[in-house]
């Protein structure tokens, strides 16, 4: 048998994956995900536990050690699950119409997860005048934390929206509280959703490996030759999306067709990431931030708007679209959900579990 000392020391050492192999590491990881005073109080009240003197610090070892079998723990998550859900319910379709009030998805230049670094070192360290500093606040300062707020309030709501879809469905139990590297487990089986759409990067390292030159230097040759404007300092994830709008819109036949080249290759690269997307996955494991990184178990939602890649954004907050494909899946999904995967970071090689959801706009 697992003991409590030895789940909790797996846990802290990110052996998820190695918990989740036993009924006892199972069971550890959903109590886990109740490890909220109030999750767990309700748990203590429901199965009518004697804890006695016992501080709430130590009521998650207590319930742990006692007779209360998964079923049990299974049926308290779904009852508090529900609870919170039904209070988003009411709200939703008026929380996706708001959500569809945003027009434009970026981040203002500014760096998420490292908010106040990026002001420290681009404002606070560079100017030296009080009137600049000023300007520079009430102008480029102002609009940038506001692009970047809006991008972080699209992104929490439309995830909360999306976690929902999975969660409602029979064949998962949700994680209702805080659990590191855990959004639900799918046929008991955990997983971390990320949510994400066709990388650029990806997109790039496989038109190299497929002896195709970068789509922004190819857009910028051309740009340069029709005496089309551009901004040379921009980033190229700014840059691809502004330079395929100019060159889509021009009336020349040589602009028309190389995006019409780039388009046909996206396509491919797509259908062929639909149909084999063990290369898609292990790239974006192996190209994971320091920060972030982890080799937790994970299932990716892809989201891809065909017409416009770079509109893929957009359907984030198209719930009956995201939810057809969700319960496609789950639906049938076995024991089994998931492939093994390998892959390379910093020179180790780490071994997980993922699984990939396509959702395509024609």
């Amino acid at each position: 048998m697992l003991n409590f000392d030895t789940a909790v020391n797996l846990y802290n050492n990110d052996k998820i994956r190695e918990l989740a192999k036993t009924d006892e590491g199972m069971r550890f990881l959903k109590l886990r995900s109740l490890s909220r005073k109030k999750y767990l109080e309700y748990l203590i009240n429901k199965f009518e536990l004697q804890i006695g003197n016992l501080k709430s610090r130590e009521w998650l070892q207590f319930i742990y050690g006692s007779a209360i079998q998964s079923k049990g723990i299974d049926d308290v998550i779904q009852e508090l699950f529900e609870k919170e859900r039904k209070i988003r319910r009411n709200n939703e379709q008026q929380l996706i119409n708001e959500l569809y009030k945003i027009q434009s998805f970026e981040w203002g230049g500014l760096h998420q997860n490292s908010l106040e670094a990026t002001i420290v070192n681009r404002y606070v360290k560079q100017i030296t005048s009080y009137e600049s500093l000023h300007d520079e606040i009430e102008g480029n300062l102002h609009n940038s934390l506001r692009a970047y707020v809006l991008a972080s309030w699209y992104n929490h709501w439309t995830s909360i929206i999306i976690e929902d879809i999975f969660k409602e469905h029979v064949n998962v139990i949700p994680a209702v509280g805080q659990i590191k590297k855990i959004d639900f487990f799918i046929n008991d089986k955990p997983f971390d959703l990320k949510v994400t759409y066709l990388p650029e990067g990806y997109i790039k390292a496989c038109r190299k490996s497929h002896g195709f030159r970068p789509e922004s230097t190819l857009m910028k040759g051309l740009a340069r030759q029709l005496n089309i404007g551009f901004d040379k300092t921009t980033s190229e994830s700014v840059l691809i999306p502004d330079l395929w709008r100019k060159l889509d819109d021009s009336p020349q036949h040589s602009a028309r067709e190389l995006i019409s080249e780039l388009q046909e290759y996206r396509e491919l690269l797509l259908d062929d990431c639909v149909a084999n997307p063990k290369s898609l996955i292990q790239w974006l494991y192996e190209n994971q931030g320091t920060r972030r990184f982890d080799a937790s178990n994970r299932l990716f939602l892809v989201l891809v708007d065909k017409r416009v890649f770079f509109n893929s954004w957009k359907l984030k907050r198209a719930r009956s679209l995201i939810a057809e494909h969700v319960t496609n899946y789950l639906t049938r999904v076995n024991q089994n959900t998931g492939f093994q995967l390998d892959f390379l970071w910093e020179s180790e090689t780490y071994s997980t579990e993922a699984d990939v959801i396509f959702v395509v706009k024609q």
